[in-house]
C-alpha cells in the first residue's frame, strides 16, 4: 500500500500540504480506482485509462448524484461507523454517505477546524440547527458534536427555538469575554438576530447555508449584513460543508471560502464536464483526500467561481438539482 494512502487511513493528516497534494491525490485515485466498484465502472464508463491519468485536470470526478442511487464504498465491507443522510423532501431520496471510520472523520473535522479557528477547546460550541436537529443522520449536527465534545465546556449545547435561553447564555459568555462559536443555518440566525439584538464582540457567528424554504431566498450579503448590524459584527463566517464529504471549507468574510490542506476545489465546464481547470467559473468539483473508504473526487451540482489563489465562492446551484438543506444561498 502507498505510504500516503496508509497515513489517510490512519488519520495522520498532517503531511497533507500544496506540495504534495497533487502525488498523494493521484496515489488516492489509482487507489479508489482499485478498490470502489462504483468508481472504477464510472471511469470505465468515461474510456479513460488510469495510467495516463497525471494531473488533477485529468482524474474523473463522481457525480454526486450516485450518493442517491449507489452505496459509494471501497471494497465490500458491511459495517459503516457512521450514515450520513441528505435532507430532501418526502418524494425524494436522501444522498447517503456511508463513513467506515468515524476516528478518521473526527480527525479531518479537527484538523482543518485547527488550521482556521485554532483548538476548539478555546471555544464555547453553540448551535442553532432547528431543522438539522429535526431529522436523523445529518453530517452537520455530527459535526457540532464532534466540536462540542473537543471543546469539553459544560455551556456547549444545541438551541431549537429556545432564543431567550440562548440570548441570556450568549450575553455571560459576552461579559466574561469567553470565545464562543455560534454555528447556524441561515433562517434560523436570521429570525434569532432579528429578535435579538445585541453586541457579541468575542463571539464567531458561523452560517452554514439553507433557507430551506422558511424564508424567501436571500443573498449571501443580505444575510450577512443584516447579522453583522443586529450583532455590531465586523464580519459573518460561513462553513461549506456536504453530506458526501469529510472536509470542509471555511469563510472568514463575504463568502470567499478557502480549502483546508485536505480539500481542494477545481471547476468544470457546463458544457463539458470532462473540462476541468484549477480557476475561474464554473460547477465545482471537489477532492477530498480525506474521504479514502468512498470517494475523494465528487462533482457537485454547485456553481462557483474560484480565484488564482485557490478561493472559492459559491454562486447557486444548477437549474435541475432539488435544493439541499446544505446549499448555500446565490450571492
Amino acid at each position: 500500500m502507498d505510504q500516503n494512502i496508509k497515513l489517510i487511513i490512519e488519520g495522520r493528516l498532517e503531511h497533507i500540504n500544496g506540495d504534495k497534494f497533487k502525488d498523494i491525490a493521484l496515489a488516492v485515485f489509482h487507489y479508489q480506482y482499485a478498490h470502489n466498484s462504483i468508481y472504477r465502472s464510472f471511469t470505465d464508463s468515461l474510456h479513460i485509462e488510469p495510467e495516463n491519468v497525471c494531473e488533477l485536470n485529468e482524474i474523473p470526478f463522481l457525480p454526486v448524484s450516485f450518493f442517491k442511487t449507489h452505496k459509494v464504498v471501497n471494497g465490500d465491507w458491511g459495517h459503516a461507523d457512521l450514515v450520513f443522510e441528505s435532507s430532501g423532501t418526502t418524494d425524494e431520496t436522501p444522498a447517503r454517505h456511508y463513513v467506515y471510520d468515524r476516528k478518521l472523520y473526527e480527525a479531518s473535522l479537527l484538523y482543518g477546524f485547527r488550521e482556521f479557528y485554532g483548538m476548539p477547546e478555546d471555544y464555547v460550541i453553540l448551535a442553532l440547527l432547528p431543522s438539522y436537529l429535526e431529522r436523523k443522520n445529518a453530517s452537520l449536527v455530527h459535526m457540532a458534536k464532534v466540536l462540542m465534545g473537543q471543546s469539553g465546556r459544560a455551556e456547549c449545547g444545541f438551541y431549537l427555538n429556545e432564543w431567550q435561553q440562548l440570548h441570556e447564555l450568549l450575553l455571560q459568555l459576552e461579559h466574561a469575554g469567553q470565545k464562543t462559536l455560534l454555528l447556524g443555518v441561515t433562517f434560523a440566525l436570521l429570525d434569532f438576530a432579528s429578535a435579538y439584538p445585541m453586541p457579541l464582540k468575542h463571539t464567531i457567528v458561523m452560517e452554514t447555508g439553507g433557507m430551506k424554504g422558511r424564508r424567501e431566498e436571500w443573498t449571501r450579503k443580505q444575510v450577512h449584513d443584516l447579522l453583522k448590524k443586529q450583532w455590531q459584527l465586523d464580519a459573518i463566517h460561513s462553513e461549506y460543508g456536504m453530506t458526501e464529504l469529510l472536509s470542509q471549507a471555511y469563510a472568514k468574510s463575504d463568502g470567499i471560502f478557502k480549502c483546508c490542506s485536505t480539500m481542494r476545489v477545481l471547476c468544470r465546464d457546463m458544457n463539458d464536464p470532462l473540462e476541468l481547470s484549477e480557476i475561474g467559473a464554473g460547477c465545482l468539483n471537489i477532492i477530498d483526500l480525506a474521504n479514502i473508504h468512498s470517494c475523494s473526487f465528487i462533482a457537485t451540482d454547485d456553481l462557483g467561481n474560484i480565484a488564482a489563489d485557490g478561493t472559492f465562492e459559491v454562486i447557486g446551484r444548477m437549474d435541475y438539482s432539488a435544493l439541499r438543506g446544505c446549499s448555500l444561498m446565490a450571492v
